[in-house]
């Protein structure tokens, strides 16, 4: 295991007129599990190919502690990667694909029974070892190359490229939980990319967001939700996602239209802000019963019963605003509503970057 550090790291496929991943200063601590989550296109994969150095970047070097690898191949990196689609040798049995990077690497052969028999038994595939992996379904040729990524014990990081996306939705939380109690057992650092933030907050110690190819938060899944330092993480993390709503700072209190909701923390200056608060954390009420001040008057367009939880979709001065309340609350569409957001649970935003939080309006309690 190695830490992986990034100095200046940055890639273009165009000679510099765009960025897919923007130079960045980065480092990946030995034996921790990261999630690298972030939409389509963001920069995710070239990230992940830099470090496996499948990629060299554009501009940076690349450490795996104080070695400089930026112009080692991957074969010689000592690294693992699993691909989002299943690379195997179809002809071999599944217990032989699991089995060829310990024998390719002259490990005993007790050892390699060994390993392939625990990684096989955590993965579920004891059944099908002396199958050849041709005849496997897709979703289970896939588990077996997550397999031959994570058979190796000793490996300088496990690369793992959307492993799950060929796999059966039901299985997902399996594997999950599979790779969690495996990272458990290896200390192996683990990099996993994907889109779905599911994924991501239930695997990983630490989450690194990417947009626009570049890092813009990190840290464990309940600082994400609760602590979002940028637009974007507000609204890709949560379901639904953060709200939203424009504003404006005058004389230290943050307006929204002509309604004060609280006051700017950390003396922001005047000026246009947009003020971001979950729907977990929007306390909503019915104009006859609403006793918190500062109140925003809204209305009610629909309510969405998810079972366990209602969702009361509202609008407030012409914005739209989630709110999350238990099982059978008792709104409905037209009806008139005030909506409160608490100080400690909402943050103010410009440039998308947070730069403040909502303050109560007396300065003590709540807002």
């Amino acid at each position: 295991m190695a830490d992986i550090r990034l100095e200046g790291v940055g890639h273009s496929y165009d000679g510099g007129r765009t960025w897919a991943v923007k130079p960045m200063t980065w480092t990946w601590r030995s034996s921790r599990a990261y999630a690298l989550l972030g939409p389509s296109g963001c920069g995710k994969t070239t990230l992940l190919n830099i470090i496996s150095g499948l990629i060299t970047p554009t501009v940076g070097r690349v450490y795996f502690d104080d070695r400089d690898v930026t112009g080692v191949p991957t074969a010689g990196r000592d690294i693992a990667q699993v691909f989002q689609f299943p690379v195997l040798y179809e002809e071999m049995s599944v217990y032989d694909n699991l089995a060829f990077p310990l024998r390719n690497r002259k490990v005993p052969k007790q050892e390699v029974d060994r390993r392939v028999r625990q990684v096989s038994h955590l993965l579920g595939l004891d059944q099908v070892l002396g199958r050849r992996s041709r005849r496997l379904d897709p979703g289970r040729q896939q588990i077996v190359s997550l397999g031959r990524g994570l058979v190796r014990s000793q490996v300088a990081a496990v690369l793992l490229d959307e492993p799950l996306t060929v796999v059966d939705p039901a299985l997902k939380w399996t594997l999950r939980s599979k790779l969690k109690e495996i990272h458990r057992d290896t200390g192996h650092t683990l990099i996993y990319v994907t889109h779905d933030q599911t994924e991501a907050l239930t695997f990983a110690d630490e989450v690194v967001v990417v947009k626009d190819g570049e890092i813009v938060q990190a840290g464990e899944p309940a600082e994400l939700f609760l602590s979002p330092a940028h637009e974007f993480v507000g609204h890709f993390i949560g379901s639904p996602g953060m709200n939203v709503v424009p504003g404006e700072v005058v004389s230290g209190v943050v307006r929204v239209g002509g309604t004060d909701v609280g006051r700017a923390g950390g003396g922001l200056p005047p000026g246009p802000v947009r003020i971001g608060v979950r729907p977990e954390f929007v306390e909503i009420a019915k104009a006859g019963e609403f006793r918190v001040f500062p109140g925003l008057p809204a209305r009610v367009t629909g309510v969405d019963r998810m079972g366990a939880y209602d969702l009361v979709h509202t609008e407030a001065g012409g914005h739209k605003v989630i709110a999350k309340t238990e099982a059978g609350a008792p709104y409905r569409p037209g009806d008139g509503a005030y909506l409160h957001f608490p100080a400690e649970r909402t943050f103010l935003f410009r440039d998308e970057v947070r730069c403040g939080s909502l303050a109560p309006m007396n300065g003590r309690g709540r807002a």
